[in-house]
């Protein structure tokens, strides 16, 4: 049983620091409250909308970014309420008989926590409108991993059985997940009015602000953490090592995060963890609480993380990972993380992050179904190798693989390879997976029978799947239709699937599915949208200082 003595301490009232005249958390119906239901009809409930902002007529005094504070304040307050009701259910009842119901509830209140958390942050700006607006990308973000972290709820119960348990839960988290959805629409409309647009850099003295530097790096990567990601030895920058000969401070990467956590104390300064050439057979979770966290390992299959949990056995999908990052700014290089399951086991994850602003460099990701979760927030992946059979780089974050290499192996004699299972579910969201100047080829348990398997670039796992294929190399294992449903006309019309100058032999677009949501990309226009610099930056979340890199699409 699971239980929580302590809720996040967020009350409704702590979204109005980010105002600078303060606005009382209770109103009355005004004449007003016109404009709140005018600005409704821009979100997907509009009805839900105008009932639960009404009585904010008066604070919000015509005005779009306050009606969008306000929003988020109403949807917080509700996943609050939430997170405070599967606490008191997980104490009140023992599911210790069902670990699956177990599981469920427990990544339901770690989710909606990290929500809150993630959202909270925005109230320690104390800024006044203009400022709010530059941070507008942000608060994008951070709503549409909110609206992951309330999906990733319901997707827990999936395989628990049908009860009052299960259809409480869900009817609970369907109401917070149209409120949020809601106040995400209305952050969108006071970005689409401002001045600088969200997914395009701005022209600087004539130049673009990129987010790549010349190194490859994104912009927010400090100039002393791309030394670290440069060096070849990182033992002298590493602030603690892991050996298992033991030569280092630990034996186990485990006693070395508890060790990192009590030393860093929350504080932002980049902690280093090397961790030397072995095998470490451990599950590993980098909280919420640890930012800055970077590990670094003697290089790809030299040092491996591994382990087995999976559905099969009890886990949810978000729990089988075996190393799951959710801290802030969280960067691994050289290192392989590996989920052994199988792929009978059906979802394995090797790898969960959550982590806004996290950076692979030449990792390894191996696996079968479910292999690499892109769970939520700004991912950059580059000169990595992914391996998988089913939905193999999944979830909802806003994410780039460049320069990577991407192997589908042998599945199950009834399955179907998919290589993406992207699972935005919200038009408003600012996610998508994105696969630039990659090549899509055989494993070496695939390539001697790969005629007898089909392989599909992606299906949508949720209505408005976004997946961006471009300027990579398609080996001949393509299958010529090139993507996969998920189930009959789900998401076809509401999915957006792209493929932009592709080469290789599985590249030919003639035979693609004529799904509505599909198109081939020939405009450099809309696939620049998709950039490392337009797709995951953003005016509001980076501080003035972008890099010129003339290299684009």
């Amino acid at each position: 049983m699971y239980t929580h003595s302590l809720l996040p301490q967020l009350s409704f009232t702590f979204l109005f620091f980010l105002i600078s005249h303060p606005i009382p958390t209770v109103g009355l119906p005004s004449n007003d409250s016109e404009f709140i239901r005018t600005s409704c009809g821009t979100t997907l409930y509009p009805d839900l909308c105008y009932t639960s902002l009404s009585r904010f007529a008066s604070a919000v005094q015509d005005n779009p970014t306050r009606l969008a504070k306000v929003a988020i304040g109403v949807s917080l307050a509700r996943a609050r309420r939430i997170a405070a009701y599967v606490s008191n259910i997980s104490r009140q009842a023992d599911y210790g008989a069902d670990p699956r119901a177990s599981s469920a509830l427990h990544d339901c209140f770690s989710n909606f926590g990290d929500a809150m958390r993630q959202l909270s942050s925005t109230a320690n700006s104390r800024g006044g409108s203009s400022s709010f607006r530059f941070q507008m990308s942000n608060v994008q973000t951070w709503m549409s991993a909110a609206l992951t972290d309330e999906e990733t709820c319901t997707d827990g119960f999936d395989d628990v059985e049908d009860g009052p348990l299960k259809t409480d839960v869900s009817n609970r988290v369907e109401n917070v997940k149209k409120v949020t959805s809601n106040a995400l629409a209305l952050v969108n409309s006071v970005v689409s009015t401002t001045s600088s647009a969200l997914h395009f850099s701005k022209q600087v003295h004539g130049r673009r602000r990129l987010l790549l530097s010349d190194d490859g790096f994104p912009g927010w990567v400090s100039a002393a953490d791309r030394k670290l990601l440069q060096s070849i030895s990182s033992g002298p920058n590493a602030d603690m090592v892991v050996a298992q000969d033991g030569s280092g401070n630990y034996k186990s990467i485990s006693e070395a995060v508890d060790a990192a956590y009590k030393l860093q104390g929350g504080a932002s300064k980049r902690f280093v963890i090397h961790v030397k050439a072995g095998v470490y057979r451990e599950n590993i979770e980098i909280k919420k609480t640890m930012k800055n966290i970077m590990f670094i390992g003697d290089g790809i299959d030299a040092t491996i993380v591994t382990g087995n949990k999976n559905v099969q056995d009890g886990s949810t999908t978000y729990r089988s990972a075996t190393f799951g990052a959710t801290g802030d700014g969280f960067i691994a290089q050289d290192m392989t993380f590996e989920n052994t399951a199988g792929p009978q086991k059906h979802q394995a994850v090797a790898l969960r992050s959550g982590s806004d602003h996290s950076v692979f460099y030449r990792c390894s990701f191996k696996g079968y179904q479910d292999t690499l979760y892109v769970y939520s927030q700004r991912q950059f992946y580059r000169d990595c190798d992914i391996y998988g059979t089913v939905d193999f780089i999944c979830g909802d974050a806003t994410v780039v693989l460049q320069n990577c290499n991407i192997y589908a192996r042998k599945p199950m004699s009834n399955q179907v390879n998919t290589v993406t299972a992207q699972s935005r579910t919200d038009p408003n969201e600012n996610t998508g997976i994105v696969i630039h100047n990659s090549r899509i080829t055989a494993a070496q348990d695939l390539r001697p029978v790969q005629g007898s398997f089909k392989t599909y670039m992606g299906r949508p796992w949720k209505q408005y799947s976004r997946t961006v294929i471009m300027k990579s190399n398609l080996d001949g294992l393509i299958t010529p239709a090139g993507w996969y449903p998920w189930s009959g006309s789900f998401a076809l019309s509401t999915l957006y699937y792209g493929e932009y100058m592709n080469s290789g032999a599985g590249a030919g677009t003639g035979g693609r599915v004529n799904w509505p949501g599909y198109r081939v990309i020939t405009s450099a226009v809309e696939a620049g949208k998709f950039t490392v610099g337009n797709f995951l930056a953003g005016d509001s979340w980076i501080p003035g200082t972008g890099v010129p890199f003339t290299a684009g699409l």
